[in-house]
């Protein structure tokens, strides 16, 4: 949890300052593109993985094309194993904690 919040607190600070002001970004829960430029040359991966864990989803980069006005492609997953109906019914379960 404590992860997930460093994350979007990251996010908020990319998105807050000047450093993020010149990058096009579409997507859904499957995936999306991001517009290469210099500014966006190192920090692909992260929002990619910011928009992917809206959705508790994976970011796997499928293509980059380093050119001024091209985009670099990415597709939302879930991690390998992870079963989305097992995952909402254990968080249904109540907790039991053990006598003293």
């Amino acid at each position: 949890m404590q992860l997930k919040t460093a994350v979007v607190a990251c996010a908020m600070l990319f998105a807050a300052s000047g450093a993020q002001a010149g990058y096009v970004f579409k997507g859904n829960d499957t995936g999306g593109i991001i517009s290469w430029n210099p500014e966006v040359a190192y920090s692909y991966k992260e929002i990619a993985a910011v928009h992917c864990w809206r959705y508790n989803k994976v970011a796997f980069i499928t293509s980059i094309h380093p050119v001024y006005g091209d985009y670099v492609g990415f597709v939302c997953a879930f991690p390998r194993g992870y079963d989305p109906v097992k995952a909402r019914y254990y968080q249904s379960l109540p907790v039991l904690r053990a006598r003293d």
